[in-house]
């Protein structure tokens, strides 16, 4: 059995399958990588992952009940009659609704915030935060939401209300329309208020990632650190942006945590994604997904307000009250799509993947940086699991890749170790 050395060995130190003449295993160097965790670290990663597939049920299902909620008390329809006593004009009434719904919905939904995202974290050792920064960081995404979504809601309450016969098709282009906008805006605007960034200055680790990016057509002078660690011991890095806006991004803890050749790895990784366009081809992805659920939405509604309209006290498609409606319409659309979006989000991670191996040369490197994120990911899903599941692929899937291309790179890859 082949023996993977660890980083940090002296480089004239013999290594398996380092000759021409040496026949590398690629399964038994899989095994070894896979062998490294501990029985109890694997556990722990397993019951994170696996928590995480009730999590996200029972995260719809609050979404479901807060819903539903709102509509058999009439909540909503009182938010609605509250705006419409304090302003006549259309779009500010939407903007006073837009900003209840979605205070009251956060409010609502708040305990299982702080389970999933405070509590649950702490317990599996993967947060580094205090619950005061956390809650400086909550409110900070809710005011982020209420922006965002109110003048989205706005939008779209004047599309239904201008063009009630194909309001479905128009409001699809404008939800689209703000994905594009808030993929430019959110790394220059968003991204900063939740964390510093600020320009690497460590040579030793900059060049080699700006020699990475100019030999593959990313046209940067600069690489960026975020300070992740304030909040999570992950490991992470970006491409984020287009149109002027792309930067090249490495949290703390990848540059604390890791090696040379696992962060040449990881950005060789990121730097695929923004090569390979898929941030556009995502874009044409959702897009599809927007304009489906949108279709979905003009059918199911006509049907719901036909039985409950009077009930929930919903006049029409354009009265404000609906929008509980909507969000529990959308949100089944999407839990019920959850296997598509995680394949099609896979397969682009796994053709980054491929493209970080073949411009990174560093397949240890990268089985390295695939054990880091196996701390909280499920290593060995089985394969029904995985398609259903996993929006990456897994860490033996990554490990056995990068080995696999090791094996048919030995002679020409002077790097792999």
């Amino acid at each position: 059995m082949a023996v993977i050395p660890l980083f940090g060995m002296v480089a004239s130190a013999q290594e398996p399958g380092s000759s021409p003449t040496t026949q590398f295993d690629a399964q038994a160097a899989t095994k070894a990588y896979l062998a490294r965790p501990t029985a109890r670290e694997k556990a722990r990663s397993d019951s994170y992952f696996e928590g995480g597939y009730w999590l996200q049920l029972w995260q719809f299902l609050a979404g479901v009940g807060v819903s539903l909620l709102l509509l058999q008390t009439r909540l909503s329809a009182r938010m609605r009659d509250l705006s419409c006593r304090l302003v006549r004009f259309k779009p500010l009434q939407t903007f006073i609704y837009a900003v209840q719904y979605i205070v009251l919905t956060s409010i609502i939904v708040f305990p299982l915030s702080v389970y999933s995202d405070f509590v649950r974290e702490h317990q599996y050792g993967l947060a580094t935060q205090n619950f005061a920064g956390w809650m400086g960081d909550w409110f900070k995404g809710l005011l982020v939401g209420v922006i965002i979504g109110s003048v989205i809601m706005m939008a779209l309450f004047g599309v239904v209300r201008r063009l009630s016969r194909t309001w479905h098709i128009w409001g699809a282009i404008v939800v689209i329309g703000f994905l594009v906008a808030l993929s430019v805006l959110s790394p220059v605007f968003i991204a900063p208020l939740f964390n510093k960034y600020t320009a690497l200055d460590k040579p030793e680790v900059v060049d080699p990632i700006l020699r990475l990016a100019h030999a593959n057509g990313i046209h940067t002078d600069k690489v960026y650190q975020f300070d992740a660690s304030r909040q999570s011991k992950r490991v992470s890095a970006n491409v984020s942006g287009f149109l002027g806006t792309m930067r090249i991004s490495l949290n703390d803890n990848l540059l604390n945590r890791s090696s040379l050749a696992e962060i040449k790895a990881v950005m060789g990784h990121e730097m695929g994604h923004y090569v390979l366009n898929h941030v556009y081809k995502a874009l044409l992805f959702t897009g599809i997904i927007i304009v489906g659920g949108f279709a979905f939405l003009h059918w199911a509604l006509q049907f719901l307000l036909g039985r409950f309209g009077a009930r929930w006290g919903i006049s029409g498609v354009g009265d404000l009250a609906i929008v509980p409606v909507a969000a529990l319409l959308l949100s089944a659309f999407m839990f019920l799509l959850t296997p598509v979006t995680n394949s099609f989000t896979r397969m682009q991670e796994a053709e980054a993947d491929i493209f970080g191996l073949n411009a990174s040369r560093e397949p240890d490197g990268f089985a390295e940086a695939a054990l880091k994120l196996g701390e909280y990911r499920k290593m060995q899903p089985g394969p029904l699991e995985e398609w259903i599941f996993f929006d990456h692929p897994s860490g033996a899937t990554r490990i056995r890749t990068a080995m696999q291309w090791k094996a048919e790179n030995l002679e020409t890859n002077s790097g792999a170790r």
